[in-house]
C-alpha cells in the first residue's frame, strides 16, 4: 500500500471547497473552504491525523475556498501556499478571522514546489478573484490536476489538464438551469463571463475534444447548489466521451462528487 495514493473530496461545492491527498503517512490538503469543525470532523471520520498534513494549498481567495486557512495555519502550524496575491487577499478577507503571519507561504506560477514526494505546481486559471491557480500534482508516475473555478478552459488551463491521468474538473453549472432560474442577471453573467465558471456542456466538450488514454480519473466538481444536479453533469459530460468512442467505465472513471459531504476514499495505483 505505501506506493498508493489516496484521494479524498472532503467538500466539492459552490458552498465550501476542501480536499486530500495524500499517501498512507501524510498529506496535503487543497483549498480550506469549510469550517474547521466540520473539515475535523470529517478528517476524524476518515481517520486522517491532524499531523499528518504537510501542507495546504489555495486555489483563490473566494470564501468557499478558505474559510478554515486561519486555523488550520496558525492554530495547527500548517503552512499554507498560496500566490502572493492570493495572501493578500486572504489577509483583506472578512470571512478569515485568524490571518497568517506565521505559517504564510508564498509560491510562483509554473514552480514547481516540492513536498516530501509530491511535487505541486501552480497554474494560472482565469477567475473573477484577486488571482486564481489550479494545480499539477505530480507523485511517482502518478499526475494529479485540480481545476476548480475556471472561466474558460484557455490555453495554459487546457496544457495542463492534458497532463493529467487523474482529473478534479469543475462542472459549475447546467445552462438551461442558470438562465431559468431567479439568479438576478448581473450574476448570471458573472457565471457566464469567461472569468466566472465552466458548465457541463464546456467541461463535456473539452474532455471529449482532448481525451488521452493516460487520462484514468475524471472526477466532477465544484457543482452549484441552485443551477446544477449531479445526474445532469454526469450526463452531459458521459455522453460527449462516449460519443467520441471513449468508454465511460472501462477506458476512464467517472464520478460526480458530492457538494457537502466527504466522497468515498479512492485509492489510485
Amino acid at each position: 500500500m505505501g506506493m498508493t495514493l489516496q484521494f479524498l473530496s472532503i467538500a466539492s461545492g459552490s458552498s465550501g471547497n476542501c480536499y486530500y491527498l495524500g499517501t498512507d503517512n501524510y498529506g496535503i490538503l487543497f483549498d480550506a473552504g469549510v469550517s474547521l469543525n466540520t473539515l475535523k470532523k470529517a478528517m476524524k471520520e476518515k481517520s486522517i491525523r491532524m499531523e499528518a498534513i504537510m501542507a495546504v494549498f489555495i486555489t483563490h481567495d473566494h470564501a468557499d475556498h478558505i474559510k478554515s486557512v486561519g486555523g488550520l495555519g496558525e492554530v495547527h502550524g500548517i503552512p499554507v501556499y498560496a500566490t502572493q496575491a492570493v495572501h493578500a487577499g486572504i489577509e483583506s478577507n472578512r470571512y478569515v478571522t485568524v490571518k497568517l503571519p506565521t505559517s504564510r507561504r508564498i509560491i510562483e506560477k509554473d514552480r514547481t514546489v516540492t513536498i516530501k514526494d509530491f511535487n505541486i505546481t501552480a497554474f494560472n486559471v482565469p477567475h473573477d478573484a484577486s488571482d486564481c491557480v489550479g494545480y499539477l500534482i505530480q507523485y511517482k508516475h502518478h499526475h494529479f490536476v485540480i481545476a476548480t473555478d475556471i472561466g474558460r478552459i484557455d490555453q495554459t488551463v487546457g496544457e495542463y489538464i492534458r497532463k493529467a491521468n487523474h482529473l478534479i474538473i469543475e462542472a459549475n453549472y447546467d445552462r438551461e438551469m442558470l438562465l431559468r432560474g431567479n439568479y438576478p442577471l448581473f450574476l448570471k453573467e458573472r457565471i457566464t463571463s469567461g472569468k466566472g465558471h465552466l458548465c457541463n456542456t464546456e467541461t463535456a466538450v473539452f474532455l471529449a475534444t482532448h481525451f488521452d488514454s493516460h487520462l484514468k480519473n475524471i472526477w466532477l466538481c465544484h457543482l452549484s447548489k441552485h443551477n446544477n444536479l449531479p445526474s445532469l453533469a454526469y450526463e452531459a459530460v458521459g455522453k460527449a466521451l462516449e460519443q467520441s468512442g471513449i468508454r465511460v467505465g472501462e477506458d476512464v472513471n467517472l464520478t460526480v462528487l458530492p457538494r457537502s459531504v466527504p466522497s468515498e476514499w479512492y485509492y489510485l495505483e
